[in-house]
């Protein structure tokens, strides 16, 4: 088969990282019902996401986003990636953060079964090279959570 064209990436991100803030994501939306992340910054030696949220998680809640985001890396999931027409993507994922010009393929990228997002960025082939995911601070302002995190 050949490769689909696809609009060009700006941006080569860190793998485990960037897989990581896709089961970051997922787990958001799982265990709050949020959006995914608003805004990312993705580096390697350590990452930020926005959540807008009604409030701000408490203690015991960011403790189980981090042990969920671990728990999930754990399960030695592939990472795999296809090619779909936009019409076929809107029934997978949330389109709605594409740009307008967005390319009539798309490429999806899932993680094992718990989560599946439209994505140019690269990615570990296996969770188990993403290593722990870890939390190093957070804050709340004007419904908008920010947490900053690595993985090591």
């Amino acid at each position: 088969m050949e490769e689909p064209v696809l609009n060009a990436h700006n941006k080569e991100e860190y793998p485990p990282m960037h897989t990581a803030e896709h089961i970051l994501n997922a787990t958001m939306v799982r265990l709050f019902g949020c959006p995914r992340s608003r805004n990312a910054h993705i580096e390697r030696k350590k990452s930020k996401c926005d959540y807008l949220l009604p409030e701000a998680p408490s203690p015991e809640q960011v403790g189980q986003i981090e042990s969920t985001v671990n728990e999930v890396i754990g399960r030695n999931l592939d990472v795999t990636v296809e090619y779909v027409s936009r019409e076929e993507a809107e029934g997978i994922v949330d389109l709605s953060k594409l740009p307008e010009d967005v390319s009539e393929t798309l490429r999806i990228v899932r993680v094992g079964d718990y989560d599946a997002c439209a994505c140019a960025g690269s990615h570990v082939k296996n969770t188990s090279e993403i290593g722990v995911f870890r939390i190093l601070s957070h804050d709340y302002e004007n419904g908008r959570w920010r947490v900053r995190w690595k993985v090591s």
